[in-house]
């Protein structure tokens, strides 16, 4: 399987070590024709980019692109979940302005309220030692990505089920009713052959992404490929792999 896209990349905008220029020439070295900067939003504790840093972000990879005709260097984003509505943190006259839109449910977060809070961070946060939470912390996490890709043009959820449990069903129905790709992540070898396989049977499209936090990492996506395959994926399946050049995300560009 060929993978042409890198879309997950942090630079130190976030929580990664590395400049977008220095994740733009290593994804060039890895012979890719698109990598894409995809800092987390702002809602993440401790890490998040702050919403002036992604005005920054925008001139950089303009300035870059006019120096590395050789590739596309497309503006995107990790947004956060903040409530279990499916609010984002990032507002959305910015996610018009992104090439793509990136989504994840992290645990770590600030809620849109202090009841948000509670369901997003300190649920997920509990059922780690209360074991009984699962059905109803699953339910509500489920019910926050579904809720979110539905009311946004999401282009990808990052790394579904990662640290929180979901419905793979009701999630993949609901991605694959709104064009929504799900993300095999490289960096952390996720998802599993049976998640891939299950979202598969319901229409849901996939994403390979490496979740670089360090230039290096850029483009290193064997682990995702090896899951996809394993999962029975074609490039046909997976929106940055293969022929998909031309498909309806690139076409925004």
């Amino acid at each position: 399987m060929k993978v042409w896209a890198d879309l997950h990349t942090h630079t130190r905008y976030s929580h990664g070590r590395g400049t977008v220029r220095e994740n733009v020439e290593a994804a060039i070295k890895k012979g890719l024709k698109a990598v894409g900067i995809s800092e987390h939003g702002p809602a993440n504790i401790g890490i998040g980019a702050a919403l002036d840093d992604f005005k920054r972000i925008k001139e950089e990879i303009y300035n870059l692109r006019e120096e590395y005709r050789e590739i596309k260097i497309l503006f995107g984003c990790e947004a956060n979940i903040i409530s279990v509505d499916g609010k984002l943190d990032l507002p959305e006259k910015l996610l018009e302005e992104l090439d793509y839109v990136m989504v994840g449910l992290h645990p770590m977060v600030w809620g849109s309220t202090l009841r948000d809070f509670f369901h997003i961070f300190l649920g997920n946060f509990a059922l780690k030692r209360i074991a009984r939470l699962g059905p109803k912390v699953m339910e509500q996490n489920t019910r926050a990505l579904v809720n979110a890709i539905k009311n946004y043009r999401i282009d990808v959820i990052t790394h579904p089920g990662l640290h929180v449990p979901i419905d793979t069903a009701a999630l993949a129905e609901a991605a694959a009713s709104r064009g929504t790709a799900l993300e095999i992540n490289a960096g952390h070898g996720y998802m599993t052959i049976e998640y891939v396989r299950i979202a598969k049977s319901l229409g849901a499209k996939f994403a390979i992404g490496s979740d670089a936090h360090s230039p290096e990492k850029v483009g290193e996506l064997k682990r995702g490929i090896e899951i996809a395959v394993k999962g029975g994926l074609t490039e046909e399946d997976v929106i940055n792999a293969g022929r998909n050049w031309e498909g309806s995300l690139w076409r925004r560009i």
